[in-house]
């Protein structure tokens, strides 16, 4: 089990504007990791109206849970490790696995009996060191759509916000509102 604060900028790109910044980072095909997303609500989006999130994250044989939570900067995010087992039983059967999540949600009022799994998005990722954080490409998949985003995670609130908007416009990069994937994920699911 581990809590952080997630701080991140994010923007989505143009197919032409990705491949630029492939480029200019000089990221190689081996350096780009293919995850998935699967993603649990209520079937009245209670997470969704709350701000939160509920994920588990499939990558390298190795599962995930992620509860995600508005905090004062960023999201706090609240993570424990699944058995393949735990995540094939939350994916076909709707049965999620008692920890901290399950104690968080019930905070929440929420039960885990509540919960529906609505489906998964494919994400090809690049990240590597950039300045003070970590730079993130993302060529993402789900419900026949695809699209692109740069991520900047980092721990300083102002350092990042100005090292990304410094990173867009030296790539003449058009600053765009970007919901985060579960919500662009969500919008084309209803």
């Amino acid at each position: 089990m581990s809590e952080t604060i997630e701080i991140e900028f994010k923007n989505l790109l143009t197919k032409v504007e990705y491949e630029k910044l492939l480029k200019v980072f000089k990221v190689k095909d081996e350096q780009i990791i293919s995850q998935i997303n699967h993603y649990f609500d209520t079937p009245e989006f209670t997470l969704k109206e709350l701000g939160s999130a509920l994920r588990i994250r499939e990558k390298d044989n190795q599962y995930e849970m992620t509860l995600k939570q508005p905090a004062a900067i960023g999201l706090l995010e609240t993570t424990q490790t699944l058995s393949k087992d735990e995540f094939l039983a939350a994916i076909k059967n709707g049965i999620l696995p008692k920890g901290i999540i399950h104690e968080r949600l019930e905070h929440l009022n929420i039960s885990f009996i509540d919960l529906e799994y609505f489906g998964s998005l494919t994400t090809k990722r690049a990240e590597f060191p950039y300045k003070e954080g970590l730079l993130v490409l993302d060529h993402s998949f789900y419900l026949n759509t695809e699209d692109y985003e740069v991520e900047y995670e980092v721990e300083d609130f102002q350092r990042g916000q100005l090292a990304f908007n410094e990173l867009i416009e030296q790539n003449r990069i058009p600053s765009r509102i970007t919901p985060n994937k579960i919500a662009r994920f969500y919008q084309q699911k209803i």
